[in-house]
């Protein structure tokens, strides 16, 4: 598989990280592809007989404990929940384990969070444009191959880093480089492989460092998403990110995917470990 987004200057760990997320979005489109659109949830259905159906099943007696592994869907009426493992090996090497799960329960209560005010996308430069004049700083941002559309709407982290300031947040916009065919889970791949990046870099940049500039060595620990609505990755999609918190050389970088209607079509947390070497001198 080519390695397609930017890559930071905390070596192959952090390449490994973004192949490991390309290899789950790929991966993602094999039950995703035979989930049902969302039903109506019927006042009857508490009244209707729960249907599990697996490849396997295990029973542990003394726990009365029932174990559904591959293929698990779970059927009460009109709610559906669909879940599966899925582990990402190469050459007899483990790089991921997915877990993935779907729930279709029907209409229910609803409420959204706010997305940031931001500028309009067309209203600001392209990541090539602000990379110009940096090719020294981030060869590997630079060089690399961008199959995603990013438009930042706060200063990039070298340019953060270079005007000496801080950020505690990352709001960017994304969309596909080129048009996606109308397959909604191809969208939904592309947009958990876009997950992966920039999510991150709040943990350094609330620091003011930023890739490049600073000797920074990360790998991802663990990767969630939470799929809301469906996205159409062929319009901008605002990416808002920060840290909540990082101790012990791990921080999490949490944030959210909103559509141009503002409504939140994801949530993201990453978990990464993250080494700073401060210069000596």
């Amino acid at each position: 598989m080519n390695e397609s987004f930017p890559r930071f200057d905390s070596g192959r760990a952090r390449t490994l990280s973004a192949c490991r997320a390309g290899l789950a979005a790929l991966l993602v489109a094999l039950p995703l592809a035979g989930f049902a659109p969302l039903a109506h949830a019927e006042r009857a259905d508490k009244d209707k007989p729960l249907n599990i159906e697996a490849d396997n099943m295990t029973y542990d007696d003394l726990k009365q404990v029932n174990i559904f592994t591959g293929h698990v869907v779970a059927t009460k009426g009109t709610i559906v929940i669909k879940a599966d493992r899925v582990e990402v090996t190469q050459d007899g090497t483990l790089l991921a384990t997915v877990m993935i799960s779907y729930l279709a329960g029907g209409r229910g209560l609803e409420h959204n969070v706010e997305p940031p005010e931001v500028a309009d996308p067309e209203a600001l430069q392209s990541v090539k444009e602000q990379l110009r004049g940096y090719e020294e700083t981030v060869p590997h941002f630079v060089n690399a191959l961008q199959p995603i559309e990013w438009r930042y709407a706060n200063d990039p982290s070298w340019v953060m880093r270079e005007k000496g300031d801080q950020l505690d947040f990352n709001r960017v916009w994304v969309r596909a480089d080129g048009a996606l065919p109308d397959d909604p889970v191809l969208h939904t791949a592309t947009m958990l492989y876009c997950s992966d990046t920039t999510v991150l870099d709040s943990i350094i940049t609330t620091h003011g460092l930023s890739w490049g500039f600073d000797r920074i060595f990360a790998a991802t620990v663990n990767h969630s998403v939470w799929f809301h609505r469906q996205v159409d990755f062929n319009d901008w999609v605002l990416y808002s990110t920060s840290s909540p918190v990082a101790t012990d050389s791990r921080g999490l970088g949490s944030g959210y995917f909103f559509d141009r209607s503002r409504r939140p079509v994801a949530t993201v947390v990453q978990e990464g470990l993250v080494k700073y070497f401060p210069d000596k001198s």
